[in-house]
């Protein structure tokens, strides 16, 4: 591969939508930097996937919650860059790590509203922030939202409020990095099988059948449905796409 091998970021990409992204880029002859907050193993075995496609790629730990290691953790980004692609930069940013917490509004603690908020709003401040200087002017950012930023489904308030907050900087991102010609978007999935809010939508029947009921294409989204989508958007294909949010969810809640 050569030193114009374009080359991906992407949060959060041991397991889920980060790693299904991940595979869906590197198809693309993207070369890929995994991170992972503690399974080293599976964002390992990811990095092993995309070489065998043929594609380079590395993990580092990070844990987006805590903002105080994003120093450290650039420069590592810095290093791995030269050492494994002999260059400088990044073109694509994919903030995609988060959790989810299942809770009523009414019972949602101040600690579980901090932990989100510190991964989903400040963590991708600040992440985005520090990172500005390895991102090629004409690069590209996708943070991801949710549906449940458009559409309420109960035991998620905090949840969603942290997507609608994505959703609104998103707009704030794409209008300050513009003259960099920056391009930022954000995908918002629908609900998704994986393990995500310990494999819910996967897992229960019932769940699973109520939002297939809801969704216009009559089933629940995969892994596969979303990471292609977030490929494509940061494809030359999509260059003047800006500043949208796109719903990626078969048509839930029409």
């Amino acid at each position: 591969m050569t030193n114009n091998t374009k080359i991906a970021l992407v949060t959060g990409a041991s397991r889920g939508l980060g790693k299904n992204t991940a595979f869906a880029l590197a198809k693309k002859g993207i070369g890929v930097i995994v991170t992972y907050r503690s399974s080293e193993a599976e964002a390992n075995s990811v990095v092993s996937e995309i070489e065998a496609m043929g594609s380079k790629a590395i993990a580092l730990q990070l844990d987006t919650s805590k903002t105080k290691t994003f120093d450290g953790f650039v420069g590592q980004v810095k290093q791995s860059l030269q050492d494994k692609w002999q260059t400088e930069q990044v073109d694509f940013l994919v903030n995609n790590a988060g959790i989810g917490v299942y809770a009523p509004f009414a019972e949602t603690t101040e600690e579980e509203f901090d932990h989100l908020v510190n991964i989903h709003v400040k963590g991708v401040f600040f992440l985005t922030q520090e990172l500005l200087p390895l991102l090629k002017d004409g690069g590209r950012i996708v943070n991801i939202s949710s549906g449940l930023a458009r559409f309420a489904l109960p035991g998620y308030a905090a949840y969603g409020a942290m997507k609608g907050a994505i959703e609104v900087l998103t707009r704030y991102m794409a209008k300050e990095l513009g003259h960099r010609q920056i391009a930022v978007n954000v995908v918002a999935p629908g609900a998704i099988e994986t393990d995500f809010a310990e494999g819910a939508v996967r897992d229960n029947p019932e769940i699973n059948n109520f939002l297939a009921s809801q969704t216009a294409l009559g089933r629940v989204g995969l892994p596969d449905d979303i990471g292609g989508a977030i490929a494509s958007l940061l494809s030359e294909d999509n260059r003047w796409v800006n500043a949208q949010r796109i719903e990626v969810s078969g048509g839930m809640f029409l």
